[in-house]
């Protein structure tokens, strides 16, 4: 047998290598970028028509010419980075040169982006083929990915049941190995809801570590973090390693190596303090057996030779709920409140965007000032559990995987929802503390719909996150069920 036969897996083919093994193969030269795109692109055929997780496809004709102009460059041994060859689908949120942004909503139905956002400049610049965009909820808003412009997005387990969002379409495509790995957002676990619900790992980077941008506002938006999808930690970090580093368009970036996302991430865990946070003391509603299932996924903690304890923060989870719908809403009508003041443009909002940018513009100074106060107390209260913690854990939803017809659960275990991501709110407490926060998958429901649990690090702790991700993922074997439309 020669390397080549070794490196690809006589069962699945170019598709089912890691990404890790997949950029060395292409990097040897023991694959071409042709016959990669070429491979992504079966698998398009073969999936993307049952779960919608791809949009706007470009023409194939035009992507194989950028694979061979790769595989000429390899061929005079220039080598661009990690994702040289890759095809990829950048999320349809921010801009992506040459490509439609539609941000999910009709109004930019036909909007073709003259400019890059800043980690797709650098996916491009590194040898991205960009085959298209994933599907995303307008203007990022909900998780379920659904919109008027291009239809629902089904899950990769179950097509009929929810992608989760906003970055469903990335994470479905995943997956179903129609993409190695994929870029997301995550404002209110627009990473880890699809995550979850697809059984692979998203990160929410702490901000700054990853350019979220250019944007006309860089100072006041600090919820919304760019960052990875991945089926394995170290396929997350080799994208990580493309996607972060200081940006001077973004001066709240940090000033970092990226390449520190390729060390090792073995690390001995043993003695490691793991504090369990669960349902915050029967405050967030669960789906039945949904806590229970996370609950078991917390074995492969202690196999590793963690700690693991309860622990309930000392904090009025509805004040800090309240202090995020304000700033959520403060930051939506800033974004969007252009379109609500134009009545032609406000007839084609959803009736959630026009919900939130109304509140947001009813909110005065003194609102928005106390709402960051209070968001500053959780840190604080957080910062503390640290001293005594190394890690924090919580479900990453509080939801398996919902009718896809739905535009958003009702009601959980009997408690209504009285917003339209009231049944999200399990994701709250990373963000509004600004921390890193891992989406690991947890297991599966007697359905077989899939779970995740969030791993909560200390302030920039991104990679001792990954760290502890990869050990957790080496114990726990979850990530590695696959789809049933994979068999």
């Amino acid at each position: 047998m020669n390397a080549r036969t070794l490196l690809v897996p006589p069962s699945g083919g170019i598709t089912e290598l890691d990404a890790v093994a997949l950029s060395q193969a292409i990097r040897s030269r023991q694959l071409s970028c042709v016959e990669t795109l070429d491979a992504f692109l079966a698998q398009v055929d073969r999936f993307n028509p049952q779960v919608n997780a791809l949009v706007a496809l470009q023409e194939r004709d035009a992507l194989r010419c950028q694979a061979m102009q790769l595989d000429a460059q390899l061929a005079r041994g220039e080598w661009l980075g990690p994702l040289h060859g890759f095809p990829q689908a950048p999320k349809d949120i921010m801009p992506a040169a040459g490509l439609v942004t539609t941000r999910g909503s009709p109004i930019f139905k036909d909007q073709v982006s003259a400019t890059d956002a800043v980690i797709f400049e650098r996916m491009r610049r590194g040898g991205a083929v960009f085959i298209g965009r994933s599907n995303s909820p307008e203007f990022g808003l909900g998780g379920h990915t659904y919109n008027s412009v291009y239809g629902t997005t089904g899950n990769a387990f179950a097509p009929d049941k929810s992608a989760g969002g906003s970055s469903g379409g990335a994470g479905v495509a995943v997956a179903l190995r129609m993409l190695p790995v994929a870029d997301g957002s995550d404002m209110m676990g627009s990473l880890r809801t699809p995550a979850a619900f697809n059984n692979i790992y998203g990160l929410r980077t702490s901000p700054g570590c990853v350019p979220h941008g250019p944007t006309d506002e860089v100072f006041f938006q600090q919820f919304s973090v760019a960052g990875p999808m991945a089926r394995s930690i170290p396929d997350l970090a080799l994208l990580l390693s493309v996607q972060a580093g200081f940006d001077a368009r973004l001066p709240l970036t940090r000033q970092q190596d990226p390449a520190a996302f390729t060390s090792t991430l073995e690390r001995d865990f043993r003695g490691t303090r793991i504090g369990w946070l669960g349902d915050l003391g029967g405050h967030l509603p669960m789906e039945p057996g949904l806590l229970a299932l996370n609950e078991q996924a917390l074995a492969a903690f202690e196999a590793i030779g963690c700690k693991v304890e309860p622990v309930l923060p000392a904090f009025d989870f509805e004040r800090l709920w309240q202090a995020w719908i304000n700033l959520r809403s403060f930051t939506v009508a800033g974004g969007n409140a252009g379109l609500y003041a134009d009545p032609a443009r406000r007839a084609l909002l959803k009736p959630e965007a026009v919900w939130e940018i109304e509140r947001g513009l009813a909110l005065s100074g003194q609102d928005i000032f106390q709402a960051s106060r209070e968001r500053t107390a959780w840190y604080q209260v957080l910062r503390g559990l640290f001293d005594t913690f190394d890690y924090l854990v919580l479900p990453a939803t509080q939801a398996f995987p919902f009718d896809g017809k739905l535009h958003w659960p009702a009601s959980i275990a009997g408690r209504e929802m009285d917003t339209y991501h009231r049944w999200m709110q399990v994701v709250v407490p990373a963000t509004m503390a600004g921390l890193p926060a891992l989406c690991a998958p947890a297991g599966f429901s007697a359905a077989g719909l899939p779970a995740g649990l969030q791993i909560i690090g200390p302030a920039q702790a991104d990679w001792a996150v990954l760290q502890i991700g990869h050990a957790y993922d080496q114990a726990s074997g979850h990530a590695r069920v696959r789809s049933p439309l994979l068999r």
